[in-house]
């Protein structure tokens, strides 16, 4: 039997926007900045719908919330209550994600994920001079591939990773 939420916490999933959220809104205004207008938004033919395409370069760019979409930056807590539910959630958002980007990588997109942490505070700057570089590198650009914009170097990530574990182990 799934799991099921309270009538509250039901209202409050639902009042959360997958659509024109703050962090998307400013990644299009730092495309229409850097002089790259002419995205499609939620485009219906691409699998998964990413926030912002561009169908004739290939991109597709997905502003990924960290709650939601379960950032590999952010150390967020699962939820206090109902856990089995919160995890079955966030696994199939992840595997919904993944898939979804495979998918375009397959047909030959390039694939920007940008997480709304790394754009705040001083991530802000580079990870949008970033995705402006990918955006205007994609034509010359050939086969799919699937890139985290404003990510942190790999070996910095593991080293954040074993130490959440760590902690979360001694609590």
């Amino acid at each position: 039997m799934p799991h099921e939420v309270s009538l509250a916490t039901r209202h409050v999933m639902q009042a959360n926007r997958s659509k024109n959220t703050k962090p998307e809104l400013l990644v299009r205004r730092k495309l229409r900045e850097a002089g790259l207008p002419g995205y499609r938004l939620h485009w219906k033919k691409a699998p998964g719908r990413p926030d912002v395409c561009y169908p004739g370069r290939k991109v597709a760019v997905f502003v990924n919330g960290c709650y939601w979409h379960r950032c590999p930056y952010c150390a967020l807590p699962m939820p206090k209550s109902n856990i089995e539910f919160w995890q079955e959630k966030f696994a199939r958002n992840r595997a919904r994600d993944e898939r979804n980007q495979q998918l375009l990588a397959q047909q030959g997109w390039k694939v920007l994920v940008i997480w709304e942490c790394r754009l705040k505070g001083a991530h802000l700057e580079p990870t949008t001079q970033e995705l402006v570089a990918e955006v205007e590198a994609a034509s010359e650009h050939a086969g799919g591939c699937i890139r985290d914009v404003g990510a942190t170097a790999p070996w910095k990530l593991a080293a954040r990773r074993k130490a959440m574990r760590s902690h979360a182990k001694r609590h």
